[in-house]
């Protein structure tokens, strides 16, 4: 058990070192990403606290969240200079038109 423990810590303390040297770029869509699933989460619990009567507006936001995050999460990859496949100029023009 001590060891799981143990391993669990060196697992978080990697993965926050490894984050630390995260462009601030990539920070901001991944707290934009963040606050769409929180987002996600608030409405399933206020759906389940209050009821689900117009039930197309619960699926509208719920659906336009994920939407939203998934498109983030696409640009991240693509914005992302660790990631050869893309190239920033065709990110840009892809994204402005």
């Amino acid at each position: 058990m001590g060891s799981t423990v143990a391993d669990a810590q060196a697992l978080v303390t990697a993965l926050r070192s490894a984050y630390a040297s995260t462009p601030i770029k990539l920070k901001i869509i991944d707290l934009y990403v963040v606050f769409l699933l929180a987002t996600v989460l608030v409405q399933v619990i206020y759906m389940s606290l209050v009821g689900s009567f117009p039930f197309n507006a619960f699926l509208s936001g719920i659906l336009s969240c994920i939407g939203s995050a998934v498109l983030a999460v696409c640009l991240r990859m693509q914005v992302n200079k660790e990631n050869k496949e893309f190239k920033v100029t065709r990110v840009k023009g892809g994204m402005t038109f």
